[in-house]
């Protein structure tokens, strides 16, 4: 049974950084695409950043772009999100994606 388990999350500045990981069971995420995704408060769920499984490709929406890093984790089965130089904009339920999949999420608050 695929399981998707995000952690991380919790309390930063502005200007902070902070590192979401995501870890898979029943399922290898090797062979697919995997993407992170938020919803802040009143908001629809956007793509914050997806990483393809051939070539290992990346793509990440405008507003974290420069500031955010997704990669594959050093771990088996785990995904991460760096987030540097956060903003209060960026304060959501932050969620991975894998194969159709969704984690439980987490919170992530950026607030002075």
């Amino acid at each position: 049974q695929l399981q998707l388990v995000e952690s991380g999350g919790g309390l930063v500045q502005p200007g902070g950084s902070l590192r979401l990981s995501c870890a898979a069971s029943g399922f290898s995420l090797d062979i697919y695409a995997i993407g992170w995704f938020r919803q802040a408060p009143g908001k629809e769920r956007e793509v914050v950043s997806c990483i393809s499984n051939d070539d290992g490709s990346t793509v990440y929406a405008d507003s974290v772009r420069g500031r955010f890093t997704i990669s594959r984790g050093n771990a088996k089965n785990t995904m991460n999100l760096q987030m540097n130089s956060v903003n209060v904009e960026d304060t959501a339920v932050y969620y991975c994606s894998v194969a159709g999949g969704w984690g439980q999420g987490t919170q992530v608050t950026v607030s002075s």
